[in-house]
């Protein structure tokens, strides 16, 4: 049929109605078995036990293809099932409504409307069905029909490959690897009578990247996540008290648009050394760090009271000693989680003696799984890609640059993490000056979250971004789900496509 005679194709229900329909269309796509047919009564059983399942799609109110599938508790079966186990005998039986992966049992086009990309649509909407149910994926013996052609040559398993390099073509396997179905296993005598196959099959499998496992608690994790940035002014504040007003102030700001996380720059707390301004500046920051017990303390009331997780960007604390810059992770379940600076620029070490730490993590909260870098580590890939090993969803980069030189380092570098980590990345920094603080000068920040470039994402890469040198807050939702699908379908796929046959990056 050609093209330009196509009124109208649409998927509909299979109806029993349809049944001589099917049977003639079954007849026709697999020639070589004409005696293997559904009969009324399968038709009759599958509508019975999952109505859902079983669709039809229509050229011109006719069938020209049709896909029947099943619900099945996976775990019952053995990996080298056959299509009798399956459908236990082709009663169908075996079909599970409490189950957890969807069985496809057949799917066949009339010959005459193949080259329609109608079969895509059959799989697309077993996909769909998949992820309406909640199920873990889609599975299927896959026949591999002209394999008879190479069995005195090949393996199965070396037919397969050859198939996946494009060496030799196979019409079934081709088209369910181009639908994101991967093989897991080869089945021996999987479809009795199938002699194209040499009664071998492959058994295929798609993954329901949105599937969530039953929860056995109350609490959920969220898939779309608001974050409230501060950019911070830099300004004299009379004490303690007066400051933690301030970040009270800005934390009830971004809680009353229900933002899940706030973030702080580095070194926001960086106005209390004026009162230290006549000691040297090692010396100085060192009675600063004599207030991040305090700071750290209120910030995680703040987070239970306005309940928010709050990034506390960074603050100088002395261990055994020594001066590290690092900062808390207040949780708004009031637990509390420790980061720190690993690499410290040359100023930092020279002007106030600090020291890098030794400790990277990735941290779980109930939006996911996030990555904090402070600053100058968000200048080192390396480090966002062991936290993205470890499943970051979100990098949160606190800054504290003076200059817009120092300010391009961090922002380039963050916006190239989130590209090659398929992740978010949000920075946040602090503006204004400090007159009456040594070492802290001008401050320059444009708060920004960045993204993935793909089709789902901005085209540039730029979620939401603030006005540059102004005190404000920046508040951007971020879909959770988008990242799964870029890691699966994107136009590029980093994380994937990295070369680990030739490289190792692992956390000593």
């Amino acid at each position: 049929m050609k093209l330009s005679k196509i009124d109208k194709i649409e998927l509909v229900y299979l109806q029993m109605s349809d049944y001589l329909e099917i049977k003639d269309v079954m007849q026709s796509a697999y020639s070589s078995m004409p005696d293997q047919y559904w009969r009324e009564s399968h038709i009759k059983a599958l509508l019975q036990k999952f109505p859902e399942g079983q669709v039809v799609i229509k050229v011109n109110d006719q069938v020209a293809g049709c896909a029947l599938s099943i619900i099945v508790d996976y775990d019952k079966f053995d990996d080298n099932h056959s299509y009798k186990d399956i459908t236990d005998n082709y009663t169908f039986n075996s079909h599970d409504s409490n189950g957890d992966v969807l069985y496809g049992i057949d799917v066949f086009i009339k010959p005459e409307y193949r080259g329609l990309r109608l079969g895509r649509r059959l799989y697309d909407y077993r996909k769909e069905l998949c992820e309406k149910k909640n199920l873990k994926g889609v599975a299927f013996g896959g026949r591999i029909p002209n394999y008879h052609k190479y069995a005195d040559q090949l393996s199965p398993k070396e037919y397969i490959e050859k198939v996946r390099l494009r060496e030799i073509h196979d019409p079934v396997l081709n088209f369910q690897i181009s639908n994101d179905f991967h093989p897991t296993r080869i089945l021996k005598g999987y479809l009795e009578g199938d002699k194209s196959s040499k009664e071998f099959a492959v058994l295929l499998e798609w993954d329901n990247i949105y599937y969530e496992k039953p929860a056995k608690e109350a609490a959920t994790l969220k898939k779309v996540v608001r974050l409230g940035l501060i950019q911070w002014q830099m300004r004299p504040y009379a004490d303690i008290d007066a400051l933690l007003q301030q970040a009270e102030y800005f934390i009830d700001a971004v809680s009353g648009y229900r933002s899940d996380f706030a973030l702080f720059p580095e070194f926001f707390n960086a106005p209390l050394m004026a009162e230290n301004n006549h000691l040297s500046e090692s010396e100085a920051i060192r009675e600063l760090a004599k207030h991040t017990e305090e700071i750290v303390q209120k910030f995680s009331n703040f987070s239970i009271s306005y309940n928010i997780n709050i990034i506390a960007g960074s603050m100088p604390e002395i261990k055994d000693g020594v001066l590290y810059n690092v900062g808390y992770l207040c949780k708004r379940d009031g637990t509390i989680e420790r980061y720190e600076k690993l690499h410290v620029t040359p100023d930092e070490a020279k002007v106030w003696g600090l020291q890098g730490g030794h400790s990277l993590k990735a941290f779980d909260t109930d939006c996911g799984k996030i990555g904090i870098l402070i600053c100058y580590d968000s200048e080192f890939p390396e480090l966002s890609r062991l936290l993205a090993d470890e499943g970051m969803d979100i990098l949160f980069v606190p800054f504290l640059t003076d200059t817009q030189n120092g300010y391009s380092r961090v922002r380039n570098c963050a916006q190239a993490r989130a590209i090659e980590n398929e992740c978010y990345v949000a920075i946040a920094g602090s503006v204004g000056n400090l007159p009456n603080v040594h070492n802290m000068d001008i401050q320059y920040a444009q708060s920004m979250v960045f993204t993935p470039c793909d089709f789902a994402f901005p085209t540039n890469g730029i979620k939401a971004e603030a006005t540059p040198n102004t005190e404000m807050i920046l508040i951007a939702d971020l879909d959770i789900d988008l990242l799964r699908e870029l890691h699966q379908f994107g136009s590029v796929r980093n994380l994937k496509d990295r070369r680990t046959d030739i490289f190792n990056l692992k956390k000593l």
